[in-house]
């Protein structure tokens, strides 16, 4: 067990005095009000003293809480595909789809219009589109990260108001190509481009976060942490993919062209 202890690394330890301040946190008195909580130096001094003297307890008790944490996710992310598998048009819901009708292969991209990596991903969607245009339907869910995107949900909102008029795919692709100008002189740019009435182009993007939400309800459930993110069913195969895997599904599988 000694030796397992010298191996945990910084990100663990760190895990380990969260769980441990955690913890001890209810024993102890509180230092300070309900809007500044802060820890104590005698506090610091307690979950170091419990590290020490109880390493392998430690090390135990965050495995065990990061395999429970492991068969929650392969829960919720089964439950899913299994919904998926099922009945992949309740999962589809009103998003926006592109290629074959009623395919035997479905797509679910989850995605973020200022992602760089969703950009590259975009590419290569078109190419394989191109390639397999009767093969499969692709599903684009908004994925927007916000947090570290300031961009990524006004993009979202644009596109989804975009749809509103019939118009996704082609604000979609305007909104990748001009990926380094998102704001909203593009996005109204891109609208009039499009021919979009802008009188409802912009009340449809203020009312555009309760769809955008319902996304994010399927990007919780399959935990997912980044994009971009693909879900494929297809007849051999339904689950989370790499987009560089999909090529060989859609050469096995499908409708044919």
């Amino acid at each position: 067990m000694l030796k397992k202890t010298r191996k945990i690394t910084k990100v663990t330890i760190l895990t380990i005095i969260s769980l441990c301040c955690f913890l001890v946190s209810w024993t102890l008195p509180v230092y300070a009000d309900t809007n500044d909580r802060k820890i104590s130096p005698q506090l610091e001094q307690q979950v170091l003293e419990i590290i020490r003297k109880n390493p392998e307890v430690i090390i135990e008790t965050l495995q065990s809480y990061q395999e429970k944490q492991k068969l929650e996710i392969k829960k919720s992310r089964d439950e899913f595909i299994r919904e998926f598998r099922n009945n992949p048009q309740a999962i589809i819901a009103k998003s926006p789809t592109i290629g074959a009708n009623n395919s035997k292969i479905v797509l679910i991209e989850f995605s973020d219009f200022e992602c760089p990596y969703c950009a590259e991903a975009h590419n290569t969607l078109q190419d394989l589109l191109k390639t397999y245009p009767n093969k499969f339907t692709l599903v684009y869910k908004h994925f927007p990260l916000f947090q570290i995107h300031e961009q990524a949900l006004p993009a979202a909102q644009a596109a989804w108001a975009a749809y509103k008029q019939g118009k996704f795919w082609e604000y979609h692709n305007a909104l990748f190509a001009n990926q380094k100008r998102l704001g909203d002189g593009l996005y109204l740019e891109i609208a009039k481009n499009l021919n979009l009435d802008l009188v409802k182009f912009n009340s449809d993007r203020k009312s555009a976060n309760t769809a955008i939400q319902q996304d994010l309800l399927l990007v919780d459930k399959l935990r997912l942490s980044g994009t971009p993110s693909f879900v494929i069913t297809s007849p051999s195969y339904s689950g989370l993919i790499q987009l560089t895997d999909v090529e060989e599904i859609l050469k096995g599988d499908g409708n044919g062209q």
